[in-house]
């Protein structure tokens, strides 16, 4: 399952997607924004734009293929957007298996083609009231 949401990600909630009594792991990544410095200004915010249509069939595209590439029996991605701010998460992933290495494999799988697949933009916002997009490899400029 592949989620776009603005509202925050709660990983409780998110846990709660798969509760079948055969899985044995849970492997997780939460990414969050930090507090990170471009040019020793710190970053406050991150603001992410997806387009949406895109992001769901391609999003969904990649859990498929980590359920058949890897033994796992579940795998969720939720991807913020909106303004996220810094200590908050941007992407949360869950893999449920029998066992912990297929779930490890599987999630990174996904983060690492969550980056380079999916059409969503960020833009950084700095302490000193300043912004600027950052562009991916596929990512058409933004004004």
């Amino acid at each position: 399952m592949f989620i776009l949401q603005e509202k925050p990600i709660d990983p409780v909630k998110a846990r709660q997607y798969c509760r079948d009594p055969k899985n044995g792991a849970l492997a997780v990544f939460e990414g969050m924004v930090r507090n990170d410095k471009h040019k020793d200004i710190e970053v406050s915010a991150l603001l992410y734009i997806a387009d949406a249509a895109a992001c769901a069939q391609e999003g969904e595209k990649i859990i498929k293929e980590a359920l058949s590439l890897f033994p796992v029996t579940d795998a969720v991605c939720i991807q913020r957007t909106g303004k996220v701010p810094v200590g908050e998460s941007a992407v949360w992933i869950g893999v449920w298996s029998g066992h912990r290495d297929g779930a490890f494999k599987a999630c990174r799988y996904i983060i690492e083609e969550v980056k380079k697949r999916l059409a969503i933009w960020k833009k950084e916002f700095y302490a000193d009231g300043t912004s600027q997009w950052i562009y991916g490899p596929q990512t058409p400029v933004i004004a």
